[in-house]
């Protein structure tokens, strides 16, 4: 207890040089706190968006079903099996068929996807009731991605080509009934989507798909012959991929950070062992030992620590509940790298980070305080007296 009241008395009377290491140190610590959030923001929001956007509660998969490999489409699509077509019926899951096609919009050929889903679904949040309407002409829908790639807008008529399951090339004109504008890439990206029943007739598919959308909480996923079931644990297995590398270049810049401040601390702790020399001597005289020494400096160093995450409590968390609460806007461009991004990112602050962040500062700080305090160990009463310890 002695010990910490001498380096509370130590630390407040030393005044500026004090505060400026309080304040390094808090500043690194919010910094961290914050980076951190941003990931863990992001993380939640991306795979929210996917959930809603794109994968629902899981899908199966076509067994020959590879989105990576677009050669696998010709032969990726099968007749529903009873078991999944049942869920269909009872609007617990949706059917997608995905097959290779060519739009050519002002003359220029893009190749896309071309999807097929039911317009009355809800299990995803594509607003496919666009695609409703005038059964004499094909609507599809696209997203703002593909609208801005092709300058198409709604009501345009574009000239789409495709091929049906026997090889053979047709050519029709379709309606851009709706465009939609997500933050999910992957249903996006040079796609486009038509009514399911239409996409059928016009491949010569009727009643297959390639894969299936099931409806969010589905806990009942039995296994179907030639269909493989999907769970988020594969479907957000990019992301996490993005996550965990982006965590690992975090730990970079939270090791540069929490250095620069832990620097500061041990020269401070350097400098205070050079000037004090003769209250080190006067300590030994007065009867304590060179490691009740050794220790009184070691606390006083660590305090640096405990006071800047009360003033990291105190200035950055009004700091950290405003970035949390309106968003960090992410900059402009970002769309374009493929990734689900939103254009504001809410940061998540998990107590356990912010204990564990608080934690780690403590430890640290008290090891960089107690090596330049290993020297009082070696001092000479004497010697420290006089203040002509080397």
């Amino acid at each position: 207890m002695l010990a910490f009241k001498l380096a509370i008395k130590n630390l407040l009377g030393a005044g500026l040089r004090t505060w400026l290491n309080v304040f390094v140190l808090s500043l690194a610590f919010v910094m961290i706190v914050f980076q951190s959030g941003i990931i863990q923001g992001w993380n939640i929001q991306a795979k929210t968006d996917m959930t809603e956007w794109e994968v629902g509660g899981g899908e199966y998969w076509h067994k020959l079903y590879d989105p990576y490999d677009p050669l696998t489409l010709i032969d990726a699509h099968g007749i529903l099996p009873t078991e999944i077509s049942q869920q269909c019926e009872d609007d617990q899951a949706t059917p997608v068929l995905v097959t290779q096609a060519s739009v050519y919009p002002d003359g220029r050929m893009r190749n896309i996807l071309l999807k097929g889903i039911d317009p009355s679904q809800d299990i995803i949040k594509l607003p496919t009731a666009m695609m409703k309407g005038d059964s004499s002409v094909i609507n599809a829908l696209i997203g703002t991605r593909m609208a801005e790639a092709t300058k198409l807008n709604i009501n345009d008529m574009v000239t789409l080509r495709w091929r049906d399951v026997n090889g053979t090339f047709d050519a029709a004109e379709i309606r851009i009934a709706g465009i939609f504008h997500t933050n999910v890439p992957g249903i996006d990206n040079n796609q486009v989507w038509i009514p399911l029943e239409k996409l059928q007739q016009m491949t010569s598919m009727d009643g297959q798909a390639t894969y299936i959308i099931l409806k969010q909480g589905i806990t009942s996923t039995p296994t179907v012959p030639g269909w493989i079931y999907k769970g988020h644990d594969v479907l957000f297995s990019e992301i996490d991929t993005i996550i965990k590398s982006k965590s690992i270049g975090g730990l970079v810049i939270y090791l540069i950070l929490l250095s620069l401040a832990l620097l500061a601390v041990f020269d401070t702790q350097v400098l205070s062992i050079f000037r004090r020399e003769k209250e080190i001597g006067t300590y030994i005289a007065m009867g304590m030992t060179r490691w009740q020494v050794v220790w009184l400096f070691t606390v006083e160093g660590a305090m640096h620590s405990v006071l800047s995450v009360v003033a990291a409590a105190i200035w950055g968390t009004p700091l950290l509940y405003l970035v949390a609460k309106n968003g960090f806007a992410m900059p402009k461009g970002t769309e374009g790298y493929g990734l689900t991004i939103a254009e504001k990112i809410y940061p998540a602050y998990g107590v356990g980070t912010i204990l564990t962040m608080a934690l780690i500062v403590m430890i640290t700080t008290t090891i960089v305080s107690y090596i330049p305090s290993r020297k009082i160990a070696g001092m000479k009463p004497t010697e420290a007296l006089r203040g002509k310890v080397q």
